[in-house]
């Protein structure tokens, strides 16, 4: 979410403008754990939402989610 020059929000939000890639699921990583931040990050539109130190089986589990929803075409939101 926090990144140097642009935040992950605003990253989030370039993508979903251009049609090339408003389809691709986007995941959130961030130390940002507070639940509000999680909301916040879930209602902007990424497909998932990790917290830092990033746990794989959570990171597998979320890569696998992304990928379903593109084969099913549930990301053209």
């Amino acid at each position: 979410i926090n990144l140097p020059g642009i935040s992950g929000l605003q990253a989030l939000a370039i993508l979903r403008d251009d049609p090339a890639t408003r389809h691709i699921p986007v995941l959130a990583i961030s130390a940002n754990a507070m639940p509000r931040d999680i909301e916040k990050g879930l209602a902007a539109g990424f497909c998932c939402y990790l917290t830092k130190p990033i746990k794989i089986n959570e990171f597998m589990e979320a890569l696998d989610r992304a990928l379903k929803l593109v084969k099913t075409g549930l990301t053209d939101s």
